[in-house]
């Protein structure tokens, strides 16, 4: 076998395999010296007098667009930035764990979010409802919360929303989630399935796949899609539909990926903490204005942002439960609140209105 090319001699596999070890001890010990280094920040933060929270949302961002610019390939960004988030997730954990409260049970979209915002390396608790991960947070029981916010064909969620009305607390982040439904299943053979377990909705997303596939099979509605992994698992010939982390959890298999009927299905979530997260260089503003009770009121209100050139990219209205009719927008502009046009626009914004509540400064989704 001629192995001449462009005529040079390429390695033999022998020789790449040495060239991957000795690439692999050379990234063991940068990797741990990049621990020693994160455990000397906690100690400087330490010295300091920081003790709760050495996670900074705004650090974070700025390290992971930084990867993403300059990275050369041929490893695609996405997978690059996941690569440090996990590394800058497992320093973090040496220097002090974070705790996650999400919405339960283990195995939901919500978990995947949180594992994609923080890593594997955090401590996530599932809880059973968005208000009690607000009461959480706010009780310091756990320093973040994630939370869904809106999804591309369900809309918005509003118990989350209801929520900010109510709570002090603030918005340090959010995730853009692509929403994958799988089958997976004990059983390695499609044919052996005779019952699918899924949440409600996930039937419905999936259901023209399941029509061509599984024609017949019995489709069983459960609480979650966590509540159907497990099921899977108890139930000799059945599936679940649900996402990859409720398959790692239940040990099933995953027997046909991105089942969806609708490809471009994603869902945003919000990550809350208590204290205010600094500029990253590309942000977003959250916040909850009242506006009074007149003609044109909600137009008067928007001017500013019109005015000092500043992009919204969303606006919700939710009853503000003081009054019949009485409403509250939800709104959401490109910018952090210390940039300088934004800080203009809402100060006249506060002039013109009955009420403004920031939510929130946080890092875009990247």
């Amino acid at each position: 076998m001629n192995n001449n090319h462009g005529g040079s001699e390429l390695p033999t596999l022998a020789e790449l395999r040495a060239q991957i070890d000795a690439l692999d001890d050379q990234i063991l010990a940068l990797v741990n010296r990049r621990a020693r280094c994160a455990q000397q920040v906690a100690e400087t933060k330490v010295s300091d007098g920081e003790v709760d929270c050495f996670y900074r949302p705004e650090r974070e961002a700025e390290v992971l667009r930084r990867i993403a610019g300059q990275n050369p390939g041929p490893l695609p960004n996405e997978a690059a930035v996941r690569l440090f988030r996990e590394i800058m997730s497992a320093c973090l954990a040496l220097e002090k764990p974070l705790r996650v409260a999400f919405l339960g049970p283990a195995g939901t979209f919500t978990q995947q979010a949180a594992y994609k915002h923080f890593g594997h390396a955090v401590q996530t608790h599932p809880l059973p409802a968005i208000d009690e991960i607000f009461r959480a947070v706010e009780s310091g029981a756990c320093q973040f919360g994630v939370v869904p916010v809106e999804n591309s064909t369900e809309g918005v969620i509003t118990h989350t929303l209801d929520s900010f009305l109510r709570s002090p607390l603030l918005i340090a982040g959010e995730v853009v989630l692509r929403i994958h439904h799988n089958l997976m299943s004990r059983d390695g053979d499609i044919k052996a399935i005779g019952r699918v377990f899924s949440h409600q909705q996930s039937l419905a997303q999936c259901r023209n796949w399941l029509d061509r596939n599984l024609p017949g099979v019995e489709r069983v509605a459960v609480s979650s899609n966590a509540e159907a992994a497990r099921l899977a698992v108890e139930t000799p010939g059945s599936a679940a539909i649900a996402g990859e982390v409720a398959a790692e959890l239940y040990g099933l298999d995953i027997l046909e990926r991105n089942i969806e009927d609708e490809p471009d299905n994603t869902t945003r979530f919000l990550i809350i903490g208590r204290s205010a997260v600094g500029p990253s260089g590309s942000d977003k503003t959250s916040l909850l204005v009242s506006t009074r009770n007149f003609p044109g009121a909600l137009h008067q209100a928007l001017e500013p942002f019109a005015r000092f050139r500043i992009s919204m990219s969303k606006i919700e209205s939710r009853p503000s439960r003081r009054g019949t009719w009485d409403y509250v927008f939800f709104i959401d502009v490109e910018g952090h609140r210390e940039d300088a046009d934004l800080a203009e626009a809402l100060k006249a914004l506060e002039q013109s209105v009955a009420l403004v509540k920031i939510l929130g400064s946080y890092p875009r989704a990247l």
